[in-house]
């Protein structure tokens, strides 16, 4: 599938740093992340800003390469401690990163890690940095958490591709693992009416999205968030949140080796 308009992109992305000052109010920031346990919910907040500031300044200079943390303004966060200077800062990291990309188009060539060098392809990526470390943040206060479908479909297809990307590149030995007889991974997500169907071949990972992919070898069926977190691993599957019927040794071996390397 296509990717979302640049536009839904650069209002996602202030949307989720909204999203995620909403779900800082009242928390305690020493709590520990379950789903990024070596992460106090302090810390998990920081990377998450620091990562937006960090494509804001690529995209702003049109970086033609890497540019290091410790050249970016602000990336730490900020010296003092407590939500409301964590609130502060984020104010200030969304306003930078939505007037940067104000300023380019989805096809502005800026440097990145992955086969698409352009102001588009960073859009996307904090969208969806941003979606999982908010889930990341409620999970860890107890707080609700929505996505809206389209957002969430594209950010499973965005996952497929980087996992994709990470195999063929060999940027990370687990990846390279992903091969099998044309075994298929199915996501049924049940509110939403669309589903993919992950297929591991001798050589590669190969991927659709269509139908509800009740015929694979393994599928994990759910609600579409619910499914795009236990893809994730952000949910476990035996959550109750989703249900996994087929060969679930299958699904085991893809998490434990879709990576972004």
């Amino acid at each position: 599938m296509a990717p979302l308009a640049y536009e839904r992109y650069r209002h996602q992305v202030a949307a989720q740093l909204e999203s995620l000052r909403a779900t800082l109010v009242g928390a305690d920031l020493s709590v520990t992340v379950p789903t990024c346990p070596d992460w106090t919910l302090d810390r998990l907040v920081r990377h998450a800003g620091g990562a937006v500031r960090l494509v804001e300044l690529h995209v702003r200079t049109r970086a033609t390469e890497n540019i290091p943390d410790a050249k970016v303004p602000g990336f730490e966060g900020p010296e003092e401690g407590g939500v409301a200077a964590l609130d502060a800062w984020l104010a200030e990291t969304a306003e930078q990163f939505d007037e940067t990309l104000r300023g380019a188009d989805a096809d502005t060539p800026v440097w990145s890690w992955a086969g698409q060098a352009t102001a588009g392809f960073w859009a996307r990526r904090m969208t969806h940095e941003l979606a999982i470390h908010r889930a990341d943040a409620a999970i860890a206060v107890g707080a609700a958490y929505e996505l809206a479908p389209d957002v969430a479909a594209d950010a499973i297809d965005e996952w497929l591709e980087i996992v994709r990307f990470v195999q063929l590149a060999k940027a990370d030995p687990r990846a390279a693992e992903l091969t099998g007889d044309g075994w298929t991974l199915g996501l049924h997500a049940v509110d939403a009416g669309v589903g993919w169907v992950v297929t591991l071949g001798p050589d590669e990972v190969a991927w659709e999205r269509g139908p509800a992919a009740a015929d694979a070898d393994v599928v994990v069926r759910g609600p579409l968030t619910e499914v795009l977190l236990a893809f994730y691993r952000r949910r476990g599957v035996d959550s109750g949140r989703v249900e996994v019927l087929g060969e679930r040794e299958l699904l085991e071996f893809w998490l434990s080796r879709a990576s972004f390397g």
